[in-house]
């Protein structure tokens, strides 16, 4: 079998490296009848309860006027709404509406994508909120402008990354999430009363604004962002350089490494007890050096290697094979190792990766996701998650934990990985355990302190109640990340679980967020059921309780039924950190001892 995986990773690499072209992603908003009776999804084709969104109709305003329009007609009529956006790569449900199922309104962004103005004496552009990062990447630098700061992912929307307070590696200045780059922003916001005859405003938020702290991070729930303006900085020029080192330690390196490399993470991968740190430095425009980001999970994959790797990872799951999943997911990362992990620096030429450091602009190399702009080709290629075919399906956990911490955090899963050499293989496919900074923020939804941000993707089963190989290791450091070390959710990832406690852990900020909240939309239109349990309003839980719902995250499980009993999956307390409830697979209870419900 591993043969087998072999053949399929080499003849798809070759495929990849070389590939100019591939199906772009399909839509997120599907209808019936012209632009009513809708379905909304996200960009993986599966919410985290895997629940469908109808939606009534769908709009589309390509200016600011037809976004009033729409937001005022449903106001008039009390309909609940959301932005959705053209690729909605959010994994939480936060662009399906509130109210009742089936009626409510999305307001796509879709057609909203175009640059604004720009003030060169102060390196200021405005943009409409649906551009996507890549658009927006390139017009800065048609003005020979760079963004300090982005996500590595560039199938974003401007509105989108910013209401999930999305971000890259750094705490260098404001560090490195977008919304501290943010000088204005343009909301329409509900009306209760008619302002000029309708039922919704144009709210316009100066830098100095204290409301912008609250409409930099919103989740969507005041209104839609019609424009925001950016303040950026003069192009300039990154070198990155990779270096693979062994794991003894590294933990107690984080905290200097993030202060002294500028752009610099890290991604840990614990089976194989090695770190790569990136270290990625800014330089100047005058450096020579054309090089470009494309990292090769992002890059068009050939669908049919793509759906025959999914079925050896379910093969593997299947048949309890964690060494297996180990030897495969190695012959990935080694591949990745070898190829720059997706960097590019010989100009074009045949062999795209020639050795360290890659050097190029600023907008050539802080994101990648070139399976998003690849010309239609019948899904002989696409990216790899695309929900179009039988690709990757996965978890994504990503919590931010204090400097202060996180070496304990680090030490604490090492005592897992000893324990269990096996468990945590399934984390390797992408980046294993990704290491980014961030500094602490004034926005009401920003980070609480100088954080660490680990992000760990894993497996998940099309089949709900199909629980995974050590199943509760991974739900052990999830529930110790949040719990443990008090760590705060990525709010466009996550499990359900990972939104537990929010509340509790922002405190103050969320009081001041909510008072914001109720003064734009004091009637709730833009808000939903995720958005009121994720923000604790209402009464909402963001846990869903049921059999079997600890293994998709929808809840810490407190009874065997939680997890998969018939499987052989039972309720257990973590071995490092006993507070937690984890689905745990047992070969014997009897011999166990421990059948409990609480």
């Amino acid at each position: 079998m591993a043969a087998t995986y072999f053949a399929l990773f080499a003849s798809g690499l070759a495929v990849l490296l070389l590939l100019v072209q591939g199906s772009p992603p399909g839509p997120v908003v599907q209808c019936r009848s012209g632009n009513t009776n809708c379905t909304v999804t996200n960009g993986y084709g599966a919410f985290p309860d895997r629940s469908t969104c109808c939606v009534a109709a769908v709009a589309y305003p390509s200016t600011e006027l037809e976004l009033l329009l729409a937001v005022s007609d449903a106001t008039e009529k009390q309909q609940h709404m959301k932005a959705v956006t053209m690729y909605s790569h959010s994994i939480p449900k936060l662009s399906c509406p509130g109210g009742p199922s089936g009626q409510g309104l999305v307001i796509s962004t879709q057609r909203l994508n175009r640059s604004v103005s720009v003030d060169m004496a102060t390196s200021r552009m405005t943009f409409e909120a649906g551009i996507t990062l890549r658009e927006l990447l390139d017009a800065a630098a048609a003005r020979g402008l760079a963004l300090p700061h982005s996500p590595y992912w560039q199938g974003m929307t401007l509105g989108g990354l910013l209401s999930t307070g999305s971000h890259g590696s750094s705490v260098f200045g404001k560090g490195s999430a977008v919304h501290e780059y943010v000088v204005g922003m343009r909301l329409v916001v509900p009306s209760p009363a008619p302002v000029n005859g309708y039922y919704a405003k144009i709210v316009n938020l100066g830098e100095d604004d204290p409301d912008l702290l609250a409409a930099k991070v919103s989740l969507g729930v005041l209104g839609v962002i019609s424009q925001v303006t950016l303040q950026l900085e003069p192009m300039f020029k990154r070198s990155i350089t990779n270096r693979v080192v062994s794991d003894v330690g590294f933990e107690q390196t984080i905290s200097s490494y993030a202060v002294t490399t500028y752009y610099g993470d890290i991604s840990w991968y614990p089976s194989q007890r090695r770190v790569v740190y990136r270290d990625d430095i800014k330089v100047p425009i005058t450096t020579e050096g054309k090089g470009v980001n494309d990292y090769l999970g992002f890059r068009a994959q050939p669908t049919h290697v793509g759906a025959s790797l999914r079925a050896s990872e379910e093969r593997v799951e299947a048949t309890g094979n964690a060494e297996g999943k180990c030897v495969l997911f190695r012959l990935q990362v080694d591949t990745l190792i070898a190829t720059g992990m997706g960097l590019k620096n010989n100009d074009g030429g045949l062999l795209e990766f020639t050795g360290y450091p890659v050097v190029g602009n600023q907008s050539d190399m802080q994101s990648s996701g070139s399976c998003l702009r690849s010309a239609e080709d019948n899904l002989l290629t696409a990216c790899g998650w695309d929900p179009r075919f039988a690709g990757s399906f996965y978890h994504e956990t990503a919590i931010s934990i204090p400097f202060t911490t996180v070496a304990d955090f680090i030490a604490d899963v090492k005592k897992l990985r000893d324990a269990h050499p096996n468990s945590l293989c399934g984390t390797e496919l992408s980046l294993g355990f990704f290491i980014r900074f961030l500094r602490n923020s004034t926005a009401y939804l920003g980070k609480t302190d100088d954080v660490v941000e680990i992000d760990i993707t894993y497996y998940r089963s099309r089949d709900p109640k199909r629980p995974r190989l050590y199943e509760d290791v991974l739900e052990e450091i999830e529930q110790m990340a949040l719990f443990k070390y008090n760590g705060l959710p990525h709010w466009g990832k996550n499990r359900n679980v990972g939104f537990l406690n929010v509340k509790n852990k922002l405190g103050a900020k969320l009081a001041k967020f909510v008072s914001v909240m109720q003064k734009y939309d004091s009637n709730g239109l833009f808000s939903s059921d995720w958005t009121d349990a994720v923000l604790g309003l209402r009464g909402k839980e963001v846990v869903v309780q049921g059999d079997g719902c600890a293994l998709e995250g929808l809840c810490i499980c407190s009874t065997d039924d939680h997890c998969a009993p018939k499987l052989g999956y039972f309720c257990r307390p973590g071995e490092v950190y006993e507070q937690a409830r984890v689905c745990r697979k047992i070969k014997s209870v009897e011999a166990d001892g421990l059948a409990w419900s609480a």
